[in-house]
């Protein structure tokens, strides 16, 4: 699990969702609005649903190419629980969320690096590859 989040206002431009993408090291901004979690941002969002379709990145806003549907487990979930939401709504990524508050996130890579849950994600991957788009 990936416990560095970056996160940005849902009227932060694509720009600046992508400077703070290089300068943490990170694919991936959750969007909030207050200390809640309005939606999540990667990399390849801004590629696909921003670049390609000729959106200006330095007007566009990052609530308008964000997933809004968040999935959230909680910190208490088995890594089988985890792989198993992962794998059913086709999913790279979940919200990990302790007391309504994000505190970090578990990726398919994350998953692939366990033990305990490397069958698991390479089920969930294959999933996740032949599943459509998310919105």
């Amino acid at each position: 699990m990936s416990m560095d989040l970056v996160s940005v206002a849902g009227d932060a431009t694509l720009a600046e969702a992508a400077r703070l993408m290089r300068e943490r090291d990170t694919g991936t901004v959750l969007v909030t609005d207050g200390d809640e979690i309005a939606g999540i941002v990667t990399d390849r969002d801004i590629t696909i649903r921003a670049v390609a379709d000729g959106l200006d990145v330095t007007s566009t806003a990052v609530s308008e190419v964000a997933s809004q549907s968040v999935t959230t487990v909680s910190p208490t979930d088995t890594l089988d629980t985890v792989a198993e939401t992962m794998r059913a709504q086709a999913l790279r990524r979940v919200v990990v969320v302790a007391d309504g508050r994000p505190v970090g996130i578990v990726s398919v890579g994350d998953l692939a690096q366990t033990d305990e849950a490397a069958d698991d994600a390479g089920i969930a991957l294959s999933d996740i590859s032949a599943a459509p788009p998310q919105e």
